[in-house]
């Protein structure tokens, strides 16, 4: 049995860091788009559009019922089908999207609902419309109780942004993966991919733990 390389470990760093980046840029854009769609689409849930209302319902449901995986493919493959020739990059970042808008929308859908009707009943009682309540009463009271499941989706991103190794991202994994096909040792390699992973998503609950004790 042969001891731990560390050599390669060591070798590897420049180019995982530089993966890392990566990573955390397309996690960045991704989780931008994903919060405005998703919110909107939320915000949609709660609303009184029925025809709307029921487009979201499939999109969440398509969303949770297939692998992001495969929505990565399809996202990869359909966008020039239909005249958007987007870089590998963009393309990854619009398949995270459409995967963390879906989980988004059903965050917000649930923790709009979870504010006491009487909140609702109350605004409207004065004059407010429906969308007046949605906006000024319920999202900020909401807020704090979204916070939490908004972080494990942030989690969730990043960590599925290792899938964009498929189509060819250098992003943290396959920097990761070029390594050890240059040097044969995957073991060491995946190990520390795992640390460099855990680092990132540690400094991240660390942050939404201080983000929940200023809402609090």
């Amino acid at each position: 049995m042969g001891g731990f390389d560390w050599g390669s470990v060591w070798y590897a760093v420049p180019y995982m860091l530089r993966g890392a980046l990566v990573t955390l840029e397309i996690s960045f854009w991704a989780m931008a788009l994903a919060s405005l769609v998703g919110v909107t689409l939320g915000l949609i849930s709660v609303s009184d559009l029925r025809v709307l209302k029921m487009f979201v319902r499939g999109y969440v449901y398509f969303v949770r019922g297939t692998p992001a995986l495969v929505q990565i493919f399809l996202v990869y493959f359909a966008l020039p089908r239909v005249g958007f020739e987007l870089s590998s990059f963009w393309s990854g970042v619009v398949a995270l999207a459409f995967n963390s808008a879906g989980f988004i929308a059903e965050i917000v859908r649930a923790g709009l609902q979870s504010i006491d009707i009487g909140q609702t009943e109350a605004a409207l009682s004065i004059g407010m419309t429906t969308r007046q309540s949605i906006v000024h009463i319920l999202l900020p009271q909401s807020l704090r109780r979204i916070t939490p499941p908004m972080t494990n989706e942030v989690i969730t991103l990043i960590k599925n942004s290792s899938l964009l190794s498929v189509i060819s991202i250098t992003e943290l994994t396959r920097s990761a993966q070029l390594i050890i096909a240059e040097r044969f040792v995957p073991f060491e390699l995946y190990a520390a991919l795992a640390m460099y992973y855990l680092v990132m998503i540690s400094i991240l609950s660390r942050a939404s733990e201080y983000v929940e004790r200023r809402l609090a």
